[in-house]
């Protein structure tokens, strides 16, 4: 009898009991009917989160206040799947002052927002100056927020552009700010799907060193994936088989946050994957990533409704108002949410809203 053949009741019972899977027994899983399998990714939910209640007893979903600032669009990677980078020299191409920089956040923190996702293309000519001055500049003028920028994608960027090795750029960042690392530019951590999609990108082990790298510095990152484009379902089992061996050695992600493609204005040529098996894929990585506390649903592509559904498939985290979001927005994805939206989706589905800041400690 081969794994396909082995009865399922005992493969469901493993994960109700919460103990690890293999990446066969991931695709099994992948395939049972919707329901059921947003059950037990749900058990895998409360036993990932045991303890997250309020003092009435009521188990606590939360969410942040924060802002995506790109500093620039330019960007000489040129992904199939984006619709955001500009070259040099274009109309609308790019790079942000101080001054936007400032505005953005005064209007960031006067509607309680606690951090800024920091990121931009891969610009060629920038010097480390920049960055490092820029950093420098927000936490002088704001210190009470965090910043949470610079995806993998980009340090590898740096690391070519700066002619310094990965460790020191990190610290100079780090000393001069820099909070924790977005997990953006993953994508699907497969690189025959990264050559297809992603040529000129980090490949998978380069993305995945940024994160140990990071991680044994003391930086705490978030781990994310994009799909429904060129990749297969194995290739999503093996994506997250990668992020929870990295966990495993450096236990250094604070939360998996998966996202769809978004085909508009791209140069990609994929399909797109619809709410069925987005709810799909992110009860399965709840079950898989077994040593992730922390798992986002992604309303932004989705919406509001979906990323509500959601937290019944695994999610505990109904992410960030996205004060502001350009990179999806140019894909096709315009959802947008307040705060008190927000936590009436979270009420109306039984849960406590909860603001948190990126270490999800409650605010």
């Amino acid at each position: 009898m081969d794994d396909n053949d082995a009865p399922l009741d005992g493969l469901l019972q493993k994960v109700w009991d919460g103990r690890r899977v293999d990446a066969a027994e991931a695709l099994r899983l992948y395939r049972l009917p919707l329901a059921e399998l947003g059950l037990v990714a749900n058990r895998r939910r409360e036993l990932a989160k045991a303890g997250a209640y309020d003092g009435r007893g009521n188990e606590i979903v939360t969410y942040i206040v924060d802002r995506n600032i790109n500093y620039t669009n330019i960007c000489d990677v040129r992904c199939k799947f984006c619709a955001f980078f500009r070259r040099e020299g274009q109309p609308d191409a790019y790079v942000i002052t101080p001054e936007e920089m400032d505005r953005k956040i005064e209007e960031t923190a006067a509607l309680g927002g606690t951090q800024i996702l920091l990121q931009g293309g891969h610009h060629p000519t920038l010097p480390l100056s920049w960055y490092l001055d820029l950093m420098a500049r927000i936490k002088a003028r704001f210190p009470r927020i965090n910043i949470h920028g610079f995806s993998p994608s980009e340090f590898v960027h740096f690391r070519k552009v700066f002619q310094l090795p990965l460790d020191e750029i990190l610290r100079q960042f780090r000393a001069a700010g820099l909070g924790s690392i977005p997990g953006g530019g993953a994508e699907i951590l497969v690189d025959r799907v990264r050559r297809a999609v992603s040529p000129r990108k980090a490949m998978t082990d380069e993305w995945l060193e940024v994160m140990d790298t990071a991680h044994r510095l003391g930086l705490r990152s978030s781990a994310t994936m994009m799909f429904g484009h060129v990749e297969t379902i194995e290739d999503r089992i093996e994506h997250l088989d990668r992020l929870r061996r990295q966990q495993d050695a450096t236990g250094g992600f604070t939360a998996f946050i998966g996202w769809t493609f978004q085909p508009e204005n791209t140069r990609l040529e994929a399909r797109m994957a619809g709410s069925c098996d987005y709810l799909r894929t992110q009860a399965l990585a709840r079950i898989y990533l077994d040593n992730f506390e922390n798992v986002q649903s992604s309303w932004v592509t989705q919406g509001p409704e979906i990323g509500q559904v959601a937290l019944k498939f695994g999610a505990n985290d109904l992410g960030s108002i996205m004060i502001e979001e350009n990179v999806v927005a140019q894909a096709g994805a315009t959802f947008r949410m307040t705060a008190d939206d927000m936590r009436r989706l979270i009420r109306d589905i039984g849960y406590e809203p909860r603001q948190r800041d990126n270490w999800y400690r409650l605010v």
